[in-house]
């Protein structure tokens, strides 16, 4: 089952749970519908075009900005260059239902992700880790400055002249 849609001027194809990258959409509440369906596919190799009754909805997954894009204008010999970036505004949206014809299918619900709980050190004191994969804890956070290297004492600058 999949439906094409049409948001922000572009076409996506979508299936329940898919996640979909899309220019900046109005949420309510975290939800989003596409009233707008091309095309519905309820069977494998058949595709019938959507009528006023289709809809798709989904939940706001994230929202953000891509990444830059440089814009590069430039005429040789002419002593003309400008250069701008861009980075487009998104809305990244799971789908999560696609009604047609009094027919509804949904994407599986989400496992809830349960809040890791930290262990506390012995002593009540935090403990510094790595941020590279691959190394192991360092020393509690009290005694990182009672290991910590020294400056090098100053060079006296006496010169010895000659008699």
């Amino acid at each position: 089952m999949y439906a094409v849609i049409r948001a922000g001027g572009k076409q996506y194809r979508v299936a329940p749970g898919d996640v979909v990258r899309i220019e900046t959409q109005e949420d309510k509440d975290g939800k989003v519908e596409f009233a707008d369906v091309l095309a519905v596919s309820a069977e494998a190799g058949s595709i019938v075009p959507a009528g006023s009754g289709a809809l798709v909805t989904g939940e706001v997954v994230e929202q953000g900005r891509g990444n830059k894009i440089l814009v590069f204008h430039y005429k040789r010999k002419k002593q003309y260059k400008k250069l701008r970036g861009h980075r487009q505004d998104y809305t990244a949206v799971r789908i999560t239902e696609i009604a047609f014809d009094g027919q509804s299918f949904k994407a599986p619900e989400l496992p809830k992700k349960e809040k890791k709980v930290k262990a506390a050190h012995e002593g009540g004191e935090e403990v510094k880790t790595s941020k590279r994969p691959g190394k192991k804890a360092t020393k509690p956070a009290a005694h990182a400055h009672a290991h910590a290297k020294k400056a090098a004492p100053k060079k006296k600058a006496a010169k010895k002249k000659k008699k």
